[in-house]
This record gives C-alpha cells, structure tokens and sequence, in this order.
C-alpha cells in the first residue's frame, strides 16, 4: 500500500516549472494554499489505499485550483438540457443586439436620466415606456427589476390599507420560496380569499366586495396548473365586477408574451395585449421569460394607476439601471420590427425546426461514430420551462450516449469545461438537446463529447 511518505512536500511541487510560473502572476501564499489543497486530496487518498499520486498529478490539480479562481462566478454556460428558460442558467439568453446596446451603455455616458434635446433633466422610465405603449395596447408603462417587485409596487401604490381579492387557488408560491400573500401582505393590502382551491366563480368576488376593497387580483397560472374538477371565472368577467363597482382589477401575468404560443404548436398563453383589451386597469409581467429580455418587471395599463405607482417611494428602489434599460429598449424593437421570432433566442428556440434539430444531434453523433464512439440520435421533448407555459413541451431530437467514467463523474466533466456544458441525465445516458443550444457553439459541444469519450 502506498504511504504519505511517498508524496512530495510542499517545497518540492513549489519547484515545479508550472508552479514556478503561476508564482510569477500570483501571490506565494494563494500558491501555496492550492499545492497544500492538492497534496491533502492526495494524502486522502493514500489513506484509501489508492497508489499514491505521482507529482505530475499533483501539480495539475494545484495548478487547476489556482486557474479556477482566475475564473468569474457569473460566467457563460452552454445550456445542453433541452429547458429553453432555464431559471437556474439565467432565464432569456438576450438577443446579439441587446447585448451589444447593453455593453454599449455601459462602458461610457449615456442619456439615462438627461434629456438632450431640451439640455435638462430627463427622465429613466420614458426610455421604454412608448414601445411598451405602442406593442401591448396600454396608455402608461413602468419597469422594476422584477416580477414580483411589480407586483409589490403595484399592490404598495394601489391597495395600501384596504382589501384585495384572490382566488385561493391562485395564492400560489414563485421562484425563491416567495409566496403571493407574503408580497401582498408586505405591500401594506388585506388579503381577502374567495372561492375553493379548484373553482371560484363569479359570484364569489362579487360577494366578497365592500366599502374597504380596492381591487381584483387575478393571478395567471404562469408556473402551475390545476386540473380535474375545475372552474376560473374569465378576465373579461372580473373587469366587468371591477368596473361595475369601481374598483381596479390587476393582473398578474407573471410570463408575460407578445406573441401567440399557438402558432408553435403549444398552449395559447394570453399576451400582454389580450389582458388590456379585456379589461385589465394594471397588468404586471417578467421582462426575461417569455419577453426574452433581461430581467425585469413590467407594469403596464391606464394611466391614471400608472402615475400613481410610478410616484411610490418603492419605485426609486426598485428602478432599473442603464444597461437593463439598454438591453430591454433593444429586445422590445425587435417586436416592434417585426423580427421578434428570429432575432430573441427564446423565440427562436421555439420556433426552431425539428429537421434542423435532428440535423445537428446526427452531425455530432457521426463525429463521434468516426472515432469509434458509440452513442444514439433520438426523439425527445423539449421543455419551454422558467414559469412559462406549466408541463409545455416541443417534439425534439436529442443525443445521448454513455459516459465512459460513469453518469456523475461524465456530467461533472462535461461541466468542468472552461465553457461549461449543462447535460441531463435521461435512462442512463448523458442526453444532448441541440435546440436550446446556439448553433454556433456546435462545435465546442463536439470538442467537450470527444474528450469525455476518450478518457
């Protein structure tokens, strides 16, 4: 059995020409600190009866240990699982134009609060609010820096002090453990709940209204769904309670679209545009879900509640910067040209060919057979994900091969990449889904399965 003896000391590895190297660029002791971490993996090891590692392995690890810390948190991934919003890599990937006008912004002076024309003061929230106008149909907008933030801001502004009504089966939990009556309550609104957990009609938010209540809440099942023995009274019919009792009917559309999901073949999800022409006084909705911006909260509707909202102390708190503002300006032109379906990613992933698809997962797999790695080119489901359209799926096409040093261990090399690639793990094998990855990193997701095949 190998001993501890038969490891290199620390001054030994520190006279490496690697080492040697990285002590140039860096300080001895974070030097020191990652050959001392190298050298206890090792020792572990030998205790386990493992032959002790030779110093060339040893030098690699410390040398990977260091390299890592050069490395940045937030850092870009390729997204292999086939989850177009992918809440855990950072919802909407943004346009190649967004970017770009966010970088843009961000790197020198801009108009944000400054008004060239006139030589004064100018204000952030008119950077959006005409489009926002001009593609939902609404008379005012605001952005937040997200969702629920709108809806906070919405409820602190409108409904402070006096009652809101909601369904009880629409009191649901968000992303993070935040809960809808948790962020009505710190708005300052009583929460009044009428119906049951699977069907409210009509009838009950008319009962429920008195002299305290100030609005309907209705909350769009953006991220779950109920089914079986059910009932949800239209938007057209609370906007007409609402208007008949002169109280405000908010909506909470969480994904928020301009765009009809049907036309790919999914679930309709009501647009943006469809809550205002039904009725809606405010419609609140996510900027980086089905929007495909960055991350934002929306809110949208007459303009009589929107100058209210917009002149809440919580608006300053939660206002946009610059390049949010940027980047969100550019997605919504992509709308208002017409290019939304080919320019975001997110609409581009839906509307994405399933020829195409499949065309890509075979070039990959006849790579790989040219090397004499096995692996196999398959249908599949894609999913539309991140609190879009709950259990949505598109037919795909999927690689999925075996790991040769097993499904853990392939997975985490497939992640420990410089460019990480994100796979799942379906039946046993390591499964690849071209459509939720940029064609132009097809290339680099080859590179990552050659070298994990050949280890």
């Amino acid at each position: 059995m190998a001993s501890r003896r038969d490891l290199p000391s620390v001054d030994r590895v520190l006279l490496d020409e690697r080492i040697a190297g990285l002590i140039a660029r860096h300080s001895r002791p974070i030097v020191v600190a990652a050959v001392r971490d190298a050298l206890a993996v090792a020792r572990s090891a030998t205790r386990a009866g493992t032959t002790a590692s030779p110093i060339a392995e040893i030098v690699s690890d410390a040398v990977g240990r260091i390299e890592a810390r050069d490395q940045p948190s937030l850092r870009r991934v390729i997204n292999g699982t086939g989850v177009i919003i992918q809440t855990n890599l950072g919802r909407a990937p943004l346009s190649r134009e967004a970017a770009e006008a966010a970088a843009a912004i961000g790197s020198g002076y801009s108009t944000l609060e400054y008004d060239v024309e006139r030589g004064e003061r100018g204000s952030r929230t008119t950077h959006m609010s005409r489009l926002l106008t001009t593609l939902t149909g609404a008379e005012a907008a605001l952005a937040v820096n997200n969702n629920a933030a709108a809806v906070l801001l919405a409820l602190a502004a409108l409904a402070r002090g006096r009652d809101v009504i909601i369904a009880r089966g629409q009191l649901v939990e968000i992303g993070g453990g935040f809960r809808i009556p948790d962020v009505l309550a710190q708005s300052g609104a009583r929460l009044v709940e009428v119906g049951t957990t699977n069907r409210t009609y009509a009838r009950d938010y008319v009962e429920a209204i008195g002299d305290s209540t100030a609005a309907i809440l209705r909350v769009h099942p953006s991220n779950f769904r109920v089914v079986g023995f059910t009932h949800e009274s239209q938007l057209s019919e609370l906007a007409e309670i609402a208007r008949d009792r002169g109280i405000l009917l908010i909506d909470d559309l969480g994904s928020g679209s301009l765009i009809d999901t049907s036309r790919f073949g999914l679930e309709h999800e009501p647009t943006i545009a469809d809550s205002i022409t039904e009725g809606a006084d405010v419609v609140c909705f996510s900027g980086d879900k089905l929007l495909g911006g960055p991350q934002a909260g929306i809110i949208v509707g007459r303009s009589r509640e929107i100058e209210r909202v917009a002149r809440h102390p919580f608006a300053r708190a939660m206002r946009l910067d610059k390049m949010t503002i940027a980047a969100m300006e550019a997605t919504l032109r992509h709308y208002e040209r017409g290019e939304a379906i080919e320019k975001v990613p997110v609409w581009r992933m839906i509307g994405a060919s399933v020829v195409e698809i499949e065309a890509r997962a075979r070039t990959w797999g006849n790579a790989l057979a040219d090397r004499g790695i096995n692996s196999e080119v398959r249908s599949g489901r894609s999913a539309v994900g991140g609190g879009s359209l709950p259990g949505a799926t598109l037919p795909t096409f999927v690689l999925a091969l075996t790991s040769p040093i097993g499904l853990d261990r392939g997975s985490a090399f497939l992640r420990g990449r410089p460019l990480a690639l994100i796979a799942r793990v379906e039946h046993d094998r390591l499964v690849i889904d071209p459509r939720t990855i940029d064609p132009a990193d097809d290339g680099v997701v080859l590179n990552h399965l050659l070298e994990l095949s050949g280890l």
